[in-house]
């Protein structure tokens, strides 16, 4: 049985970035969980690679967003008195390769920034969290950034 009063502590955290403006606030919350566990904090962005194209294919503008939003994550640790290791990969599907990140550096916690998406007019996680959800080897948390609903999302809510 597990004592109650114990908290989890995490030693290895991976926080997966995309480019959105969650990844921002994600990155804040990893440090200060970080911080407070004195863990080693890692994060990674995934380029994708069609089919069509070799794997190791450089694609600049695709590199060159990848690196300056990676440098911006190193900003925001350091801003918050955290270390921050980061990887760029390239790959063909993104969800494996966070999985199988995961499993290689041991990681503990995977926390992740979601946008709240519409699909067929329902929210939607897409298809890489929920794999994510389904098949980590640790604990894993989302921080989806609060967006105030629009004022047709708003006026639709209401009628209903």
């Amino acid at each position: 049985m597990s004592d109650p009063k114990k908290r989890q502590v995490f030693q290895r955290i991976l926080v997966p970035v995309t480019g959105t403006e969650a990844d921002d606030e994600t990155m804040r919350m990893a440090c200060w969980i970080a911080k407070r566990d004195k863990s080693k904090l890692y994060a990674m962005y995934v380029i994708t690679i069609k089919r069509s194209l070799p794997l190791e294919t450089q694609i600049e503008s695709e590199t060159t967003k990848a690196e300056d939003f990676l440098n911006r994550m190193e900003n925001i640790a350091d801003s918050e008195d955290c270390r921050l290791d980061t990887d760029l990969l390239q790959a063909r599907e993104v969800a494996p390769t966070i999985i199988d990140e995961a499993v290689d550096k041991n990681i503990d916690l995977i926390l992740m920034g979601v946008k709240y998406k519409r699909r067929f007019g329902q929210f939607s996680l897409g298809s890489i969290v929920p794999e994510i959800l389904k098949s980590a080897p640790c604990q894993v948390i989302l921080y989806s950034q609060y967006n105030p609903p629009s004022s047709n999302e708003t006026i639709a809510y209401q009628e209903q």
